[in-house]
């Protein structure tokens, strides 16, 4: 099988995407009033709705309602004013009622779009941007100094209620293959689920990783859902066909299933293509399938023919009314869209002069940003460079390790964030030391500089100190001397190490080098 940058340079690929999103910050599920709780004993929170019983009526959640509208603003969606739900028939048993209440031809937000910055070696996948200088532009792409930006349409975003879970007991890896039995639990069947679907705009598994972690920054951001993909609050089918390069129209896709992480949809996505590109290179046809990734396998399975709308049997669900969205509820809705990670890593940029990468990464959490801004507010702007680099290194390392650091009401305050980088910009310390710095101020809840001055750490800079620890080890070293005079200028980090056990470590390294560069010339 052909590696995935020989496969598109040949074939171009036609990626759209269902994202779906549990609105895990609610309350109670989408048309009644069960508790929302992930983990908890199955089938303990239900009720005659949604199970389905003979008799119950759906009353719509209007907190879901809202999400949804703040969800569609936030991606330029066009919110409709006028839609409906619709019945979606199936038989599978993770809904008790055979159905599944969801929305018919206009959704709530329609017609959205979001930009993905794609950059480095991923970039070169797209094979019509190689080609472009900065600023250009092709199809759906803008050409950057980095890389290119690449514009993703958004069909729509749906409402709907979510399927209970089926557990497959006996199964490889949890899956209804070689399992004995199936449980099915209905805590979750009902909750509220939103539902995005891309036009086909994607082209590259990278830009589809790329727009998926994009929009769950977006939805954490605005405070929708938490959007686990390790819970399955956020969860993504990919839709994915091969057309020869140049060629219009498009080829038969196949959905991919099971993409439960942003590995999982890059790699299945990658695997697809490459799969179809070996099957149409031997002249073979691509079946509408719906196929399953299996990570452990590296390789998608067929697991059942692709259905269409006409097997759902799609009909307006007679026991709710259309809805009727007025200006006043968006325009409420609308004044609590808060600042969103794009806009906050532009304002960085300008405000800071922080390259894109830095200010997209900060921008990527709002408590690393709000430490960030509040670390900055009077501090010298020289200084924002190396708060970002604490915060994108030291800071977020000890936020993937350590689960209850808190970030907000921690040891760590910004005063001691700028003081910790004031120490390093004057020469008090080295980056090596501070980082030993970092670790303490945490684990002992201590200033910066309290600590440098209890352990001795503080690096001494001054001329007259330096050169006679300079002299002294040139010196003791003649036939070194002479063979880094002589060219051998990798003997540079001997003398320097010299130089910082003549001083027990204190000595500024930079200070040091460079008073050796003048003696040794």
């Amino acid at each position: 099988m052909r590696q995935l940058e020989e496969a598109l340079r040949d074939w171009e690929a036609v990626i759209g995407l269902e994202i779906h999103a549990e609105l895990t910050t609610l309350n109670t599920k989408m048309f009644c009033g069960c508790k929302l709780e992930f983990g908890a004993p199955p089938n303990t929170h239900t009720c005659p709705v949604c199970l389905g019983l003979p008799g119950a009526l759906p009353v719509p959640n209007r907190a879901a309602i809202e999400s949804i509208v703040l969800a569609g603003l936030a991606t330029g969606c066009d919110i409709e004013k006028r839609s409906m739900f619709y019945r979606k028939n199936y038989m599978y048993p993770d809904m008790p009622k055979s159905f599944q209440i969801t929305q018919g031809p206009i959704a709530f937000c329609m017609r959205g779009r979001l930009d993905v910055d794609v950059e480095g070696a991923a970039a070169g996948e797209r094979v019509e941007a190689v080609g472009l200088a900065p600023g250009e532009t092709c199809g759906n792409v803008v050409r950057t100094d980095e890389g290119y930006t690449a514009r993703i349409g958004i069909m729509r975003i749906h409402m709907e209620e979510d399927a209970g879970k089926m557990v497959h007991v006996g199964g490889g890896e949890g899956r209804i293959a070689g399992a004995t039995h199936s449980l099915v639990d209905f805590n979750r069947a009902g909750t509220p689920l939103i539902e995005l679907v891309t036009e086909p705009d994607l082209r590259t598994p990278e830009e589809a990783r790329l727009f998926m972690q994009k929009l769950r920054l977006i939805y954490k951001a605005i405070g929708i859902s938490d959007c686990s993909m390790e819970e399955g609050s956020l969860r993504c089918d990919g839709n994915v066909s091969l057309r020869r390069r140049g060629k219009e129209g498009f080829g038969t896709k196949t959905e991919l299933k099971n993409l439960n992480s942003f590995k999982s949809l890059h790699d299945g996505l990658a695997y697809e293509i490459r799969r179809q590109a070996e099957v149409l290179e031997s002249g073979g046809t691509i079946a509408q399938e719906t196929r399953h990734w299996n990570p452990s396998e590296k390789r998608t399975i067929v697991m059942r023919v692709k259905e269409t709308n006409d097997d759902y049997r799609f009909f307006p669900e007679p026991d709710l009314v259309p809805f009727d969205l007025s200006d006043d509820f968006i325009e409420r809705v609308r004044a609590k869209l808060p600042e969103l990670p794009d806009q906050v890593a532009k304002r960085f940029r300008k405000t800071y002069g922080l390259s894109s990468a830095d200010a997209r990464h900060l921008a990527e959490r709002a408590d690393v940003a709000n430490f960030f801004e509040r670390a900055m507010a009077g501090a010298d702007a020289s200084l924002a460079k190396p708060l970002a680099n604490l915060m994108l290194n030291d800071v977020a390392a000890r936020m993937n390790a350590d689960a209850f650091f808190d970030l907000a009401e921690g040891p760590l305050t910004p005063k001691r964030a700028v003081d910790l980088v004031k120490l390093v910009a004057g020469g008090d310390i080295s980056s090596s030391q501070a980082k030993d710095v970092f670790a303490a101020v945490i684990d002992e809840d201590a200033d910066p500089a309290a600590i440098v001055a209890a352990r001795g750490m503080r690096q001494v800079s001054d001329a007259g100190a330096i050169e006679a620890a300079v002299e002294a080890v040139i010196a003791v070293n003649p036939e070194e001397a002479r063979r880094y005079r002589d060219g051998e200028t990798k003997l540079l980090g001997f003398f320097v190490g010299q130089c910082m056990r003549q001083m027990r470590g204190q000595g500024n390294p930079q200070v040091i080098t460079q008073m050796l560069r003048e003696k040794l010339a």
